[in-house]
């Protein structure tokens, strides 16, 4: 029985995390299905966008406690939830998260390494590593760089539970919404994110990860892609009023 729903439609690969009788817990098979379809996903040119959500009232639990006890090494979930946290982070399309529930410490990670992620007000967190007596260190990699250091220092020592507006005050989420409105603010930045050249994307989100670099790679950067043909009809597409040729 699969664990991840994968569908390609319209220009966005939806990921779907489907384990609800765990709470959608990262277990090694989850992991493995997970990379499966982040890189088909990388690998279809008719993908612009992923998608990620989740079935079940709850978005992600974390590691898989069952595996976890009774693993060792290799055999542990988190020795590869690195490679998805990577997958993720470094994937060449755009990625939206779509949080409609809690999740714990690795599936904050998971929020994290999206570049977009909105999320339900009355949806709650927790790094809760600490109060297992473990560290939250695969997914400092994606979560540090996201929050502010006095909200990482508090909630990665305490474990304590937040909820969405504090999500999104610390720099975890983009947006925290009513639950109600949740579905409309995942379609506003879906077409937000559609709209972008292919090229400019995957150049762009390069750009966001390796950044500072140096002035005149910057510049070359820019002269590169204002001179390749998608920056061309780009740029002819909003002098003549018409959308470019990537959204027709």
């Amino acid at each position: 029985m699969a664990l991840i729903q994968a569908v390609h439609s319209g220009g966005v690969a939806t990921i779907t995390l489907d384990s609800p009788a765990n709470r959608n817990a990262l277990s090694l098979a989850l992991l493995a299905e997970m990379t499966t379809a982040l890189d088909a996903a990388a690998a279809d040119d008719g993908v612009r966008l992923v998608e990620l959500r989740h079935t079940g009232p709850v978005f992600c639990s974390g590691a898989d406690l069952k595996e976890t006890q009774a693993g060792d090494g290799d055999g542990l979930p988190v020795a590869r939830l690195g490679e998805v946290l990577e997958a993720l982070a470094g994937h060449p399309k755009p990625v939206l998260a779509v949080v409609a529930g809690p999740a714990r410490a690795g599936g904050l990670g998971l929020m994290a390494a999206a570049d977009v992620t909105v999320c339900a007000d009355t949806a709650h967190f927790a790094f809760t590593e600490v109060r297992l007596g473990v560290v939250p260190s695969v997914i400092s990699a994606v979560v540090l760089p996201r929050l502010t250091s006095r909200a990482a220092s508090e909630l990665f020592l305490t474990g304590d539970v937040f909820d969405g507006p504090r999500a999104e005050q610390i720099g975890l989420v983009s947006r925290s919404v009513p639950a109600d409105a949740l579905e409309p603010a995942a379609a506003a930045f879906r077409e937000s994110l559609l709209r972008g050249g292919p090229d400019a994307l995957r150049a762009t989100k390069r750009l966001l990860r390796e950044h500072p670099i140096g002035m005149a790679q910057l510049t070359a950067l820019s002269v590169k892609h204002f001179s390749s043909a998608e920056g061309r009809e780009g740029v002819a597409a909003a002098r003549e009023k018409r959308d470019p040729s990537w959204l027709r």
